[in-house]
């Protein structure tokens, strides 16, 4: 069974930083499109960063461009998301998706992605 494990989450103050890791296991996870989805209390799960399975393409909110980085290492399975200069509106469980495999388009919606993980909470005081 495939599982994505999120880590890295806790509380920051406003203009702090944290990195996100996501470990896959059982997924033959240089196939598979990756993607990292926040949700807020009363808020929608928003696209957030994805990452192509060859890993030559990156996406980005708009709204996190400048901020966030989202990179994969293969070797360990792991998909991060290292997040600068965090405002108390980034506040949200974050997870990681995987999308695959050898999907052609990054996917934005979270309907088109297989497997999720249980999520990991950022809190950023101001």
């Amino acid at each position: 069974q495939v599982q994505l494990v999120e880590s890295g989450g806790g509380l920051v103050q406003a203009g702090g930083s944290l990195r996100l890791s996501c470990a896959a296991s059982r997924l033959t996870f240089s196939s598979y499109n990756m993607g990292w989805f926040r949700q807020a209390p009363g808020k929608e799960r928003e696209f957030v960063a994805g990452i192509r399975w060859s890993g030559g393409r990156t996406y980005y909110k708009d709204s996190v461009k400048g901020r966030f980085t989202i990179s994969r290492e293969s070797d360990k399975n792991t998909v991060y998301l290292q997040m600068n200069s965090l405002k108390p509106e980034d506040t949200a469980v974050y997870y990681c998706a995987a999308d695959g495999p050898w999907v052609a388009a990054m996917a934005t919606g979270g309907e088109d992605y297989d497997y999720w993980g249980q999520g990991t909470q950022v809190t950023v005081s101001s």
